[in-house]
């Protein structure tokens, strides 16, 4: 986990976004952290991708409890956006890979609306057969930056199975986040947010969000039990 605020989150990604090197960004909560203990998989996409950032009040309650506090929660949707807003900026395109059909297009277009510039370099939902074919088409695109919203942690790893072919600079992970652009999904009051209690209005207007909330006592359980023995935050 790097400790990083949100506003050095979108430089560092920024910085990605200007080299050939291909990038990877996972926003990781604490539902993340839990399910990578008994899948090794994403341990290890967690462990190795370019930067990690704190998506949850329970991330920054750790790291203060570990004796590394971070500033702020970085919510992947916010970081998103902002990349848009760099990409529209300084002529960089965006491929939306996920969602049910139709929310990546409307996303697409609201966020070119708030973007003036910002060009789509192409747009595929989430319920495909074909790796291959969505690879090359992302590919094929010539996107910089990549928006994979398929939920953790299958958009991990659909990422990192495929980073090597697609052609792009920054791939990142956004879960629910197109459902937000596209206005399918309202955010919590700015009050709620600034005060960490975005997670309790997201699972009273969806209540199938319980199944993240019921993995923060894991999460609570391991940071008691690892302590000062645990090393998992990282300055940038």
């Amino acid at each position: 986990m790097d400790r990083i605020g949100l506003d050095a989150a979108v430089e560092q990604a920024a910085r990605y976004l200007r080299e050939d090197e291909p990038r990877t960004i996972v926003t990781a909560d604490a539902s993340t952290i839990v399910i990578a203990q008994s899948d090794p998989d994403l341990r290890e996409i967690v462990n190795n991708a370019d930067l990690v950032t704190p998506d949850s009040i329970g991330i920054v309650w750790a790291a203060k409890r570990l004796g590394a506090p971070i500033a702020e929660r970085v919510p992947g949707v916010d970081l998103a956006w902002r990349l848009c807003a760099v990409c529209a900026q300084e002529g960089q395109s965006v491929f939306l890979l996920g969602a049910e059909p139709g929310v990546a297009e409307r996303a697409a277009e609201n966020l070119a609306n708030r973007n003036p510039g910002l060009r789509i370099a192409g747009i595929r939902h989430g319920f495909f057969d074909s790796d291959d074919e969505v690879a090359a088409e992302v590919s094929a695109s010539g996107a910089s930056l990549l928006l994979v919203a398929m939920g953790i942690p299958k958009q991990e790893k659909w990422i990192n199975l495929n980073l090597h072919r697609l052609n792009i600079r920054v791939a990142m992970g956004v879960g629910g986040s197109f459902d937000v652009f596209a206005g399918k999904v309202r955010r919590a009051p700015a009050w709620m947010r600034r005060r960490g209690l975005e997670w309790i209005y997201r699972v009273a207007t969806n209540p199938r969000r319980i199944t993240k909330v019921a993995k923060l006592p894991k999460f609570v359980w391991l940071v008691i039990k690892y302590g000062s023995n645990a090393a998992p935050f990282h300055q940038r």
